[in-house]
């Protein structure tokens, strides 16, 4: 059996990601959400509080499971059975670097293959940092993240 991993800090996860979560889990029969520790991001909520989000989010998902992890997503990868990294890819930039992550990748362990996705139409412009930084500034994120992610935001930046 398939096992894919889509990995990401998801700080916060948006529907753009829950959009890719959710065709990756139609396309493989186990995704794991890998949701990776990378202070160099300044991350807003910290790693356990992004995987209770998101387990929050894809509790409906009966396929999926959300895991933390630091290092290299080789080494989760190898470590968790998984063949698949699949990829959210927005502009030619994203693909350039995930082409080449994919290369560096498949050359530390040969195993593992990459599928890259491209957003749906409706979130193709959608990034956290773009949520962050508009619900640091008080504008509305209902239509950007799911209302989890909403309150969680609204609790840290301190905006009602």
């Amino acid at each position: 059996m398939i096992k894919a991993a889509y990995s990401g800090t998801f700080d916060p996860i948006t529907y753009g990601h829950f959009d890719i979560i959710g065709r990756a889990a139609r396309m493989f029969p186990r995704l794991i959400v890998a949701v990776g520790l990378n202070p160099a991001k300044n991350p807003r909520f910290d790693l356990d509080e992004r995987v209770a989000l998101i387990r929050e989010v894809v509790r409906d998902l009966r396929n999926v499971e959300v895991k933390g992890f630091s290092g290299l997503v080789v080494d989760f990868a190898r470590d968790n059975g998984v063949s698949v990294l699949v990829r959210g890819v927005r502009t030619v930039g994203d693909f350039d670097y995930e082409k080449q992550m994919a290369v560096m990748n498949r050359d530390l362990y040969a195993d593992l293959d990459t599928v890259m996705l491209a957003p749906s139409p409706q979130y193709a412009h959608l990034s956290s940092s773009l949520v962050r930084e508009l619900a640091g500034l008080g504008a509305p994120v209902e239509k950007l993240v799911p209302p989890a992610v909403v309150s969680a935001l609204k609790a840290r930046v301190g905006r009602k």
